[in-house]
């Protein structure tokens, strides 16, 4: 099969997120400039650069109390800084929960039980018990074509792990296997990982 996207699929159900997976999932926390908290799951994440280090996410939808994005980009576009807190396998329901389109006033972290510690180089909450969590200061927000279609990029300025996930020096994603987006409604968990050598290493 091949389709053109403007042209439509043809298809019960959009064929693109299942094609680009596994996905990781960023869990990015916010704080508005008016002290309100917001925390929502995006798969449209990623590491970007080593040096320094810096990470990205898309947020392609809106809320009607948010005007043209949703609450994440607008805290951010406020305060200018952000957390993204890995997820584990253990926290998919509380993940899901924060997924909702839930008011402005709405906090996440009450609402799905989630324990918050406070960040130490930004004034922002992070999942108290993430495996990793990356502080980050805002350096751009690039608008992608599209409706609503905003690509936040940060550069990372703290790392927070958890000690259990720190296996003789490294981190080790088995301890708390991470969880990934599929496609549809569609999840995975990393539970088996290997090695290989680059040429030349």
């Amino acid at each position: 099969m091949f389709y053109r996207p403007e042209d439509g699929h043809g298809l019960p159900h959009n064929p693109f997120n299942a094609i680009v997976t596994p996905r990781p999932i960023g869990w990015i926390s916010t704080r508005g400039s008016d002290g309100s908290e917001n925390l929502a799951p995006y798969s449209f994440f990623n590491a970007v650069a080593y040096v320094p280090p810096q990470v990205m996410f898309s947020s392609t939808s809106t809320k009607e109390d948010r005007g043209d994005t949703k609450d994440s980009v607008a805290n951010i576009r406020e305060t200018g800084v952000f957390c993204v807190n890995i997820v584990e396998y253990e926290a998919r329901a509380a993940m899901n929960e924060t997924s909702g389109p839930w008011p402005k006033e709405e906090d996440e972290f009450t609402k799905a039980g989630i324990a918050r510690a406070e960040c130490s180089e930004i004034a922002c909450s992070r999942v108290a018990n993430a495996p990793a969590s990356l502080e980050c200061r805002l350096t751009q927000i690039v608008q992608l074509k599209g409706e609503a279609n905003f690509a936040v990029f940060g550069k990372v300025v703290g790392v927070h792990m958890r000690d259990d996930c720190l296996i003789e020096g490294l981190f080790d994603v088995t301890k708390f296997n991470p969880l990934t987006r599929l496609g549809y409604r569609d999840y995975s968990v990393v539970r088996e990982v290997f090695s290989l050598n680059r040429p030349g290493e």
